[in-house]
């Protein structure tokens, strides 16, 4: 039976299986919805997680947020000022912000926040390395005081993804960046419900009355965040023909990604609507582990990345669909203002697989261990794991393929550092959403940020020199010089192997009307037709 066929038929026999059901009056003020992934890890800074970056849009706030143009715009904030030497910026918020447990959001809240999420966020980094203090002026007064003019101070605390500034009470936002918060606490449009929350199976939200939404029409994460549903329930299905089947019986609203074999099906159900999810589309990459053999080895990073047939990674997410995938042989997202390939484009021809384990010969291979991680219950990113692992073994590389599930792999990744026979690991694959990689401060699989960098831990003196170069360009011809300089350095010393970019549908009941387009499947403005 071909996989479309098999998927189809499991999608319409799933119809039955049992979900969780409400009372009619019930359903009215509340919205089921299902992630594209669990939800395994609840802290928003302490993971690049796009799932827990979703969950933070629910519970916190932001200062500033960004239009579809990603441009900056205040949220939490008033608005700012800046001195004559570009060095003290003053934040204001703005009048009767409240946390979800009652107290009022002041300056030391946010000085807090910011200082942990720089310690995490790539592009945080980046600027708190031009900060001299964080301070509180007063209570609805946050003063940034910098060694060095940053122009792009206001970009950075509104980067709409991956690690997100979001603004904690002081008391959370103490802990340890390294530390997950322990409680769920912040003063966004939705309140996390702790005491229904079981990992693996269920995410509760409920309305915080206490939110004071802005005037302005909601765009991607700035406006005005109105909330029509007093709960939204998450409901955790890792099986994709599962979740369409619960969508086609109406038992729950909204499926974040649909896979493209299932999209016909849900087509011909004139009661859903298929929509094109993020507009910016996801870009995947396979990641190294820079600090142990044999991926410390940059000319056997060289090998792989020529080796690499992004179509071959591609069809396994698009059903073979090529007008739902690009080749984007570059680091920054094709069709952006930076996101060309560089010339010469070292993967345009790929080498015989002859050549290429002569190539892994001469890098000096010497038959390590490696470890290719791929989260079993990530519809999306899944069958990436096995596409490396067929083509490492066919390269002569000792690769082993380990499968699990997608906390369990956040959880290794982040916290085992050593050897593959450690229990460490060697390499994964990951999809970002394009807005995240745009410009080269924000770009995580590209900065060579070393320890304190994205897992991985590439470190590059070079590719940081030409960041900072970047940041101090004045003209946007300048900027995009330097930019084609650090792609060029990315494809010699290859931090990551770019493996296409592609589009994921989402889908949802005709019963729901207000959908705000945006990087993430964001509830506000959503509610009963």
């Amino acid at each position: 039976m071909r996989r479309r066929d098999f998927l189809g038929a499991a999608a319409a026999s799933a119809a039955t299986l049992p979900l969780p059901a409400f009372a009619q009056p019930e359903r009215a003020r509340v919205m089921t919805f299902i992630p594209h992934a669990n939800l395994a890890s609840l802290d928003p800074i302490w993971t690049t997680a796009l799932v827990t970056s979703n969950h933070g849009y629910y519970v916190f706030d932001t200062l500033y947020g960004v239009d579809g143009r990603l441009r900056p715009h205040p949220q939490m904030a008033e608005g700012h000022t800046v001195s004559d030497d570009g060095r003290t910026w003053l934040i204001r918020l703005r009048e009767g912000l409240r946390f979800h447990d009652g107290e009022p959001v002041r300056a030391a809240d946010c000085v807090a926040s910011l200082r942990r999420w720089a310690a995490r966020d790539t592009f945080g980094r980046t600027l708190a390395g031009a900060v001299e203090a964080w301070e509180s002026a007063d209570d609805r007064t946050l003063r940034i005081r910098l060694k060095r003019p940053f122009p792009l101070l206001v970009d950075a605390i509104a980067k709409p993804a991956s690690t997100v500034p979001f603004i904690m009470p002081e008391r959370l936002a103490a802990t340890d960046p390294n530390t997950q918060v322990s409680e769920m606490v912040g003063s966004g449009p939705y309140r996390f419900v702790a005491g229904e929350h079981a990992s693996g199976s269920r995410v509760v939200y409920e309305k915080f009355a206490g939110y004071r939404p802005r005037q302005e029409a909601p765009d991607w994460t700035m406006g005005g965040k109105v909330t029509h549903f007093d709960r939204i329930v998450w409901q955790i299905v890792p099986d994709p023909a599962t979740a369409a089947a619960a969508l086609q019986s109406g038992e729950v609203d909204w499926v974040d990604q649909v896979l493209p074999d299932l999209v016909p099906v849900l087509r011909r159900n004139r009661n859903i609507a298929v929509g094109n999810g993020n507009p910016a589309g996801h870009f995947a990459i396979l990641r190294f582990n820079h600090t142990q053999a044999p991926f410390n080895n940059q000319k056997l990073r060289q090998v792989v990345l020529r080796a690499v047939n992004q179509a071959d990674y591609m069809a396994t997410v698009t059903a073979n669909d090529e007008a739902a995938y690009k080749i984007c042989h570059s680091f920054f997202p094709c069709g952006t203002p930076y996101g060309t390939p560089p010339a010469p484009d070292p993967m345009a021809t790929r080498p015989s697989m002859d050549e290429l384990r002569r190539l892994v010969r001469e890098s000096g291979y010497a038959g390590e261990k490696i470890v290719i991680l791929s989260p079993s219950d990530f519809a999306t990113v899944a069958p990436f794991g096995q596409v490396t692992h067929a083509l490492f073994r066919e390269l002569g590389l000792n690769a082993e393929l380990v499968e699990t599930d997608w906390g369990a792999l956040i959880q290794r990744r982040n916290s085992n550092r050593g050897p593959a026979e450690s229990g460490g690991w060697s390499v994964f694959q990951i999809w970002w959403t394009g807005e995240t990689l745009v410009n080269p401060a924000m770009n995580a699989i590209m900065r060579g940020q070393g320890a304190g960098g994205y897992a991985g831990w590439y470190e590059s003196a070079r590719m940081e020199a030409l960041n900072e170069r970047w940041l101090n360009e004045t003209t946007e011809a300048g900027r995009a010089a330097v930019a084609a300089q650090m792609q060029a350095l990315a494809f010699e010393e290859v931090p990551s192997v770019p493996i296409g970019q592609f589009s994921i549908h989402t889908a949802y009941r005709r019963t729901l009307a207000g959908m705000v387009e945006g990087p993430a499947p964001f509830p506000w403005g959503v509610r009963r037709a």
